[in-house]
């Protein structure tokens, strides 16, 4: 098993995502730590856990190059039958490692492997779950096509574990500012299945303010950055997939319908921000949806034509309730199951 780890300024957090590698029960590890040019302590701590561990190797970059590059440098020195990219300030669980294996080595078609991540913020790990209650196994194209059609993201990083050989098939991450782990994910479901771990918490994730999860724009979020990923995987994936053409379109149907929601939901709100609507809208108009009108055209341009100053009628808010309860469910899902639907489908 092979852990990369890319590090850029986190030397504050470093030695614990070690850590949390090292004291893996059940199975053979190998650290790759790439500091990408850090300007604070980071290659040195490194360096002195590297000196008491052979398990552990630094590869130090001469210039910042990002973590994409940092990532893919560090895989392209692994020599593990599984692959687990964990940022330097996250931590895998105990015993993390151990069930993914088990997973894999049961089911030789899973090329990725997921479970769930813990959030947190501050000094104290919170209690994670450590007996699974059972394992889930999709087509890999069943696990896509969902993906697809509702445009949205389940995983976030650290709970992921790759099997080698399909890495070697599909490459490493494209060069994508913040989804560049979430279209090698939908890459690798393309030509393997994927499986899900219930019942445990596979790693901790941190939350602070210089994570690049925190560099997004606040109002818009990360719509534009999905479908960059779509589209990047798309853009490759017709040698594989005969059904490309629709997925395509399945995706850029379901991102636009997803921003008509938000135009609609801000004025059922009687919250309504013009800047945030505008930017909304021009992501619909760019988008390339086909001939048939989206499902929500037709509320927005009902929303936006009673003005922005409008008192939301009781029915609207009764739908902007509606809509937070389904998407609470929908969470609550994928905490349980790994996966979720946009407004409870």
């Amino acid at each position: 098993m092979s852990v990369v780890i890319p590090c850029f300024n986190y030397g504050r957090y470093v030695s614990d995502a070690i850590s949390s590698v090292l004291t893996q029960e059940g199975v053979s590890v190998e650290v790759i730590v790439v500091d990408d040019r850090s300007t604070d302590d980071s290659r040195e701590v490194i360096r002195a856990i590297a000196a008491r561990d052979s398990r552990v190797h630094l590869l130090e970059h001469s210039v910042n190059s990002g973590p994409v590059t940092t990532f893919n440098d560090g895989l392209a020195l692994a020599t593990g039958d599984y692959i687990v990219r964990l940022d330097a300030d996250d931590l895998l669980t105990p015993g993390a490692l151990q069930r993914a294996a088990a997973l894999g080595e049961a089911f030789p078609s899973v090329g990725l492997i997921y479970g769930h991540p813990l959030h947190f913020s501050g000094p104290n790990l919170p209690d994670a779950r450590s007996r699974p209650t059972r394992w889930v196994a999709w087509p890999g194209y069943q696990w896509l096509r969902d993906r697809v059609r509702t445009g949205l993201n389940v995983i976030t990083s650290a709970e992921v574990v790759m099997r080698r050989s399909i890495i070697d098939v599909v490459g490493g991450q494209r060069p994508l500012p913040h989804t560049h782990d979430m279209e090698m994910w939908l890459r690798i479901a393309t030509v393997s299945d994927v499986a899900y771990i219930e019942g445990v918490d596979q790693a901790w994730h941190r939350e602070h303010g210089a994570s690049l999860s925190q560099r997004l724009d606040p109002k818009l979020g990360d719509i534009s950055d999905r479908q960059d990923a779509f589209r990047t995987l798309f853009d490759w994936s017709g040698e594989f997939l005969k059904s490309t053409p629709e997925l395509r379109l399945l995706a850029e149907r379901a991102l636009a319908d997803e921003a008509l929601q938000r135009v609609v939901h801000m004025h059922n709100r009687g919250r309504v921000d013009p800047d945030l609507r505008k930017q909304l809208l021009e992501f619909v108009e760019q988008a390339s949806t086909g001939d048939q009108p989206l499902p929500s055209l037709a509320a927005a341009r009902r929303a936006m034509a009673r003005g922005d100053q409008a008192r939301p009628r009781p029915w609207q808010v009764a739908r902007a309730l509606q809509r937070r309860l389904a998407n609470d469910a929908s969470f609550r899902r994928w905490h349980r199951h790994g996966v979720f639907h946009k407004d409870g489908e």
